[in-house]
């Protein structure tokens, strides 16, 4: 039994890391080029970790940092609490991501961003609108990806354990 245990936490952390990178591809891809021809602005999520990072630590890092920190936390950290939503809340894949990408949404605006002085929630204005739009399409991307990742390796597993007799 514990040869199929390390197998398994590996497919699970590899469909983890893959969905949540795609998604993050997405998110930034919304971010840069779509955001702006919808709501006008271009979604920075790096300044945010700037501010945090300088209000917690004293420290002003730069974007160059700051870009690949959000992007790591945004991959394997959305990744993961997507994963986690899914073992909580098992249901549709479309409702745990959207869930998701809810919370997120208002960790962002409603927590994070008061935290660095900010409005409660950006005022609602259209940073916010489009901050909404990219934490769902992400979430629901990285939940639809995570149940596909999962699904091939679970039926993968099933055709490597399974009698040899009956593997095609």
């Amino acid at each position: 039994m514990s040869s199929l245990v390390t197998p398994i936490r590996k497919q699970t952390f590899l469909a983890v890391a893959l969905a949540g990178l795609i998604g993050e591809v997405c998110f930034e891809l919304y971010a840069w080029l779509i955001s702006p021809a919808l709501f006008g602005v271009v979604l920075q999520p790096s300044n945010l970790v700037i501010a945090i990072t300088s209000k917690l630590t004293g420290i002003e890092i730069t974007k160059a940092l700051a870009f690949p920190v959000h992007f790591l936390i945004g991959s394997l950290g959305f990744g993961l609490f997507v994963y986690a939503t899914r073992l909580i809340m098992p249901a549709r894949v479309w409702l745990t991501g959207f869930v998701s990408g809810l919370f997120l949404w208002f960790v962002a605006q409603g927590m994070l961003a008061p935290f660095i002085g900010r409005s409660f929630m950006m005022d609602f204005g259209t940073y916010t609108q489009s901050s909404f739009v990219g934490h769902v399409g992400m979430t629901l991307i990285m939940a639809h990806l995570l149940d596909a990742f999962l699904g091939y390796f679970e039926q993968n597993s099933a055709n490597e354990v399974g009698d040899p007799l009956t593997r095609t």
